[in-house]
C-alpha cells in the first residue's frame, strides 16, 4: 500500500488530531498507525510544525476557572506606546495571551493563575507598571469552550459534539496533584515516543497513574481537549475577530446558547459588563481567511442567534504578541 504524501500527513495531523489524543503509553504510534506512516515520521512532522509556528504545542486546554483562575482584560494604550505596553503585558508570568485589536481599547490579554487572588494581584501590577486603567472582564457563563478549529472552514457539527460531551461528562472529584499534571499538559507534551512516561517521572508517579488521571479529567470536562494546538494566523486564517454585543440580561443566555452552535463561531462567553464604561456582555470569536469571509460568517451567526437588533462591535486582531498555555500552578521557585 502506497504511503500518503507528507503534505497529506501534515494536513491530517492539523485537521484530525486537535482532539481525542490517544491516552495510551505510545500515543504517537497510534496516530502513526491511523495515518499509515511510522511513529518517527509523525514526531518529525510535529516537530517541524512547531518549529515553523504552525502549532504552539501538542497538549491540553483546561476549562476556564476550574483548576485555576483567569480573566479577559483590556487596556487603551496610546499608539506610540503600544509596543512598550505589550512588552509589559507579555512579561507578566500569568498573562498567556496578548493581542492588538481594532478598538480604542486596543490591547487585549488573558490573565491566568492558580486562584483569583493571584489574578487580581497581576491586574494591579499591570495597572501600576503601565499607568493605565485595566478593564477586568470576568467570565460569567461559557457557552462554547475550545473544542478545536477546522482548517476547511466548514461546520464542525458542534451540536452533536456538545451533546455527546454533555452526555458523557462525569462528576469531578478533585485530586491534589491535578493542577501540576494539567499544568504540564498546557505547556505541551514532549515530542517523544512515551510522553506520559516522561511526565510521570517528573511528577514521581507511574505512567499508568498519569494516563488514568487524564482520562478522568477529560471525561469530567476539566480538560475539554488534548491534541494539536494550532496557530490560526500561521495557517492562513488571518482575519480573526472578537465580536461583542450589548444584550439585555434577560436575553443573553438564550442568545449565547444559540450563537455558540452557529457555524464559524469558535468560542462564546458571557462576561462582566460595565453599563457606562463597557456595556458589552456577550463575546465570541470568528476566524476566517479574509475580512469579508469573517463578516459573512458573523452576519449569518448573528441573525441565527437573534442578535441583529443589539449594539455590536467587531474587534479584528492586528497582531499577536503572546500565546501560551494557562498558568495553573506557581513555578517551584515562586511557590
Amino acid at each position: 500500500m502506497q504511503q500518503p504524501s507528507r503534505d497529506i500527513i501534515r494536513h491530517r495531523l492539523l485537521e484530525e488530531w486537535q482532539r481525542a489524543f490517544p491516552l495510551v503509553s505510545r500515543p504517537f504510534a497510534v496516530i502513526a498507525s491511523r495515518l499509515r506512516i511510522g511513529e518517527g515520521g509523525v514526531l518529525e512532522i510535529l516537530e517541524r510544525l512547531q518549529a515553523e509556528g504552525a502549532i504552539s504545542r501538542v497538549g491540553g486546554v483546561v476549562r476556564p476557572n476550574t483548576l485555576g483562575a483567569s480573566t479577559l482584560a483590556a487596556i487603551a494604550a496610546p499608539e506610540l506606546q503600544i509596543g512598550s505596553v505589550a512588552a509589559i503585558l507579555s512579561a507578566e508570568p500569568g498573562v498567556n495571551h496578548v493581542y492588538l485589536r481594532e478598538n480604542d481599547r486596543n490591547l487585549w490579554f488573558v490573565v491566568t493563575g492558580p486562584d483569583r487572588a493571584y489574578v487580581d494581584q497581576a491586574l494591579r501590577r499591570i495597572a501600576d507598571r503601565t499607568g493605565y486603567r485595566v478593564l477586568d472582564l470576568r467570565l460569567e457563563t461559557p457557552y462554547h469552550i475550545d473544542l478545536g478549529f477546522t482548517l476547511t472552514g466548514g461546520d464542525v457539527h458542534k451540536d452533536a459534539q456538545a451533546e455527546a460531551e454533555h452526555a458523557q461528562r462525569t462528576a469531578y472529584a478533585p485530586h491534589p496533584a491535578d493542577r501540576e499534571l494539567v499544568q504540564m499538559l498546557t505547556l505541551g507534551l514532549p515530542l517523544i515516543p512515551q510522553p506520559f512516561k516522561h511526565i510521570a517521572a517528573l511528577l514521581d508517579r507511574s505512567e499508568k497513574e498519569v494516563i488514568d488521571r487524564l482520562k478522568v479529567l477529560t471525561a469530567a470536562g476539566i480538560v475539554p481537549r488534548i491534541g494539536v494546538i494550532v496557530r490560526h494566523r500561521a495557517l492562513g486564517w488571518r482575519a480573526n475577530a472578537m465580536v461583542i454585543w450589548d444584550v439585555p440580561p434577560s436575553d443573553v443566555d438564550r442568545a449565547g446558547k444559540s450563537l455558540a452552535t452557529a457555524p464559524g463561531i469558535n468560542l462564546c462567553y458571557r462576561r462582566t459588563r460595565y453599563p457606562r464604561e463597557w456595556p458589552y456582555n456577550l463575546y465570541c470569536m470568528v476566524h476566517a481567511r479574509s475580512r469579508e469571509e469573517a463578516l459573512d460568517k458573523l452576519i449569518q451567526a448573528q441573525t441565527r442567534a437573534g442578535l441583529d437588533a443589539y449594539p455590536r462591535q467587531v474587534l479584528f486582531s492586528l497582531r499577536c504578541y503572546k500565546q501560551t498555555g494557562a498558568m495553573l500552578a506557581l513555578p517551584k521557585a515562586a511557590a
